[in-house]
């Protein structure tokens, strides 16, 4: 299943014609969790984009559903 994520999200970026040139870059799996038959992952990718990816899979509907999010800011907030 890990591998299928990763190759849907290569495909995403690859097929989606937002950049001219497809550098190098590698997909790594921040997050995942499996209930029942179901799957969430979150991805990112070494690309300087600052766009991470959630993707669900439905076991009952064998279906893939992709979401993708663009950081705006990382911001640090000290405990008092």
């Amino acid at each position: 299943m890990d591998k299928k994520a990763i190759d849907i999200i290569r495909n995403y970026i690859i097929e989606s014609g937002k950049l001219e040139i497809i550098p190098d870059f590698d997909i790594y799996i921040v997050w995942k969790c499996k209930a029942l038959q179901n799957w969430k992952y979150l991805l990112a990718t070494t690309l300087s984009d600052g766009i991470y990816y959630e993707l669900t899979y439905n076991g009952d509907k064998v279906e893939w559903y992709l979401d993708s999010y663009k950081k705006i800011e990382n911001k640090c907030i000290l405990a008092i």
